[in-house]
């Protein structure tokens, strides 16, 4: 399969994930880290046809109008089955001892963590993100963080010279002006999940989305390997690789994320 965008420390596909990851060499990978379309965000089935970008995730006072992604109206078992499919093939994808991040919410985490397991990875752990910005719901708890979920494949040896990574994070989702995708995860946040891979270990990121995943790959000495299906998403995440890589965009949108620190 050709890549979309690559580099010489990244890869990036338009295509589907499924089709991808068959692609792609077994044991290739030190870490799957990624932030799958999940499905939330409506209780009946009215709310969970409806678009993403259409109020879905949302709500009724839009700043700004995001380009629309696809797989997000799975009822929670098609989900579950959906993500055991797909983790299957990471499963062979990721190295012996290499580990496995998804994000989820608090619908979608039970059916989350059946898939992890069901895909065939050692489910170790739970990090939630607190979001430092939430709507509040008067006589409610804050619906405020979402989850990372975590697991290996197979036994993953214990290195004592690592340092121990955060078990909480809690972070500003980007502003609206700054994001390129509803969904889009906080670069802060990311910088430090992918230091669960190896400096020079691979990440995969097979929903690529606006490129998050690899961002953070790169500028903290990783390698990355992606896969977006839907063009627009494709064309914003190369572009933020090749920002990171080369320090220009071609679309004339330099100000997308802040380049200011240097990698670790």
């Amino acid at each position: 399969m050709k890549p979309y965008y690559e580099d010489d420390r990244a890869t990036l596909y338009n295509a589907d994930a499924l089709a991808v990851l068959a692609d792609l060499p077994t044991a290739s990978v030190d870490a799957l880290i990624t932030d799958p379309p999940y499905s939330s965000g409506g209780m009946v089935r009215g709310d969970r046809a409806m678009a993403a970008e259409h109020g879905k995730y949302s709500g009724t006072a839009k700043v700004t109008v995001f380009a629309e992604f696809t797989g997000d109206s799975r009822d929670q078992r098609g989900y579950a089955y959906w993500c055991a499919l797909w983790l299957g093939e990471c499963l062979r994808v990721v190295k012996p001892g290499g580990v496995a991040l998804l994000f989820t919410d608090w619908r979608q985490l039970p059916a989350t963590s059946d898939a992890l397991q069901a895909g065939g990875f050692v489910w170790r752990g739970l990090v939630p993100w607190a979001k430092t910005s939430y709507r509040p719901q008067s006589g409610r708890f804050a619906a405020q963080c979402e989850y990372v979920l975590w697991g290996s494949n197979g036994p993953m040896p214990v290195d004592h010279s690592a340092a121990c990574l955060p078990g909480f994070f809690s972070a500003p989702s980007p502003a609206a002006k700054g994001r390129e995708h509803l969904s889009q995860k906080p670069l802060e946040v990311m910088r430090d999940l992918v230091k669960i891979a190896p400096v020079g270990g691979t990440v995969l990121d097979p929903f690529a989305g606006s490129g998050t995943t690899g961002a953070a790959a790169l500028m903290e000495g990783r390698r990355f390997v992606g896969a977006e299906m839907t063009e627009h998403y494709a064309e914003v995440a190369a572009n933020r690789l090749r920002t990171v890589e080369r320090g220009y965009r071609d679309d004339g949108h330099q100000a997308a994320f802040d380049l200011s620190e240097e990698p670790a």
